[in-house]
């Protein structure tokens, strides 16, 4: 049975439990999730944004997860595959601030040797519209600015997936975000080129479960004149009915409502990935594996995140088959028990 496709604003929540009616995907972040409320530790609330460029790649982490805020700011040199990077940790949560909803206003995180704002960007006029995402990170050495544009009819995969009426998730993946900027390092300052460099968001509000795994993969560049962005997932949405697997092409959004098969070895990382199914044939090569362990004893995370480069095809529901090749991304493998 395919999902529906959300086409009205809904509330994510209803006294505290899933609303029924907010399951589904959309086109547009249109989930109010003001009234999540209290998680007795179970809610997770994040805001991750990663952004490609010809020479660097950029990523930023604020979440509240209950119990703690959870920070991050990476910096990669493609070339010479150096690391400037802070990450933190504050038990119990502070110095965080995230909007109820997504795009209802600022994103902060405040800690010992970092610092991160994400800010709507604003059209002037009697009605102001948003137009983009500012994204500023600052660590020890290194920072960077960054405006991630939000085209106009520019579309979003917005999912939510039930686990149950008492655990849920709801999360934005918004790839082939035009990016541009710049960041700056050891007192040396590298342009964000427009035109070349991409954003991709991945927002969260829900209630999960303890122990859970996940893959996801996402892509964004040009192929054949054509604006592609790849976002395929899954292990956590397994058996809910709800995938998170999209391909953006020019801005439109085609749902993949299948689960995908995933075939790695992490022993062997550098060996390429493929996965596939419902129309996607896609193969991931990488070049770098952003290894995260983390274990406090009841929390703990295991993360690799590598980065390459995807090639493949997309037949769309139409029945038009849509090559692409060299989309810079990412394929990750994680285990949380948090």
């Amino acid at each position: 049975m395919i999902p529906r496709e959300l086409t009205a604003p809904v509330s994510l929540t209803r006294a505290g439990r899933l609303e029924p009616d907010a399951v589904g995907w959309a086109r547009q972040p249109i989930i109010d999730t003001t009234g999540l409320g209290r998680g007795r530790g179970r809610n997770k609330r994040w805001e991750y944004w990663n952004v490609t460029t010809p020479t660097h790649i950029l990523a930023l982490t604020v979440s509240a997860i209950d119990y703690a805020a959870v920070h991050e700011v990476w910096i990669f040199d493609r070339r010479t595959e150096t690391v400037w990077s802070e990450a933190v940790t504050v038990i119990p949560a502070r110095g965080v601030r995230l909007p109820g909803s997504l795009e209802d206003g600022p994103a902060r995180a405040r800690a010992k040797g970092l610092e991160i704002d994400i800010d709507p960007v604003m059209s002037a006029g009697a009605v102001p519209s948003q137009t983009g995402t500012r994204l500023r990170a600052s660590i020890r050495n290194a920072s960077f600015d960054v405006i991630a544009e939000l085209p106009v009819g520019h579309e979003r995969l917005a999912v939510v997936v039930p686990w149950s009426d008492a655990r849920f998730q709801y999360t934005v993946k918004d790839i082939a975000r035009p990016a541009s900027g710049s960041v700056t390092i050891a007192g040396v300052t590298h342009v964000v080129p427009a035109g070349e460099s991409w954003a991709v968001l991945d927002h969260g509000r829900g209630r999960w479960p303890y122990d859970i795994r996940w893959n996801w993969g996402a892509g964004s560049g040009r192929s054949d004149g054509r604006v592609i962005g790849i976002q395929v997932g899954g292990g956590w949405t397994d058996g809910t009915g709800i995938t998170e697997n999209a391909m953006l092409v020019d801005g439109r959004l085609h749902k993949i409502h299948d689960d995908l098969h995933w075939e790695y070895d992490l022993a062997q990382w550098r060996r390429p990935w493929r996965i596939h199914g419902g129309g996607l044939t896609a193969s991931f090569a990488p070049f770098y594996d952003k290894v995260t362990r983390t274990n406090l004893g009841v929390v703990a995370s295991r993360t690799d995140q590598c980065f390459g480069y995807w090639a493949g095809s997309f037949a769309t529901a139409a029945g038009e088959v849509i090559p692409f090749t060299g989309i810079l991304g990412w394929a990750e493998e994680v285990h949380n028990r948090w």
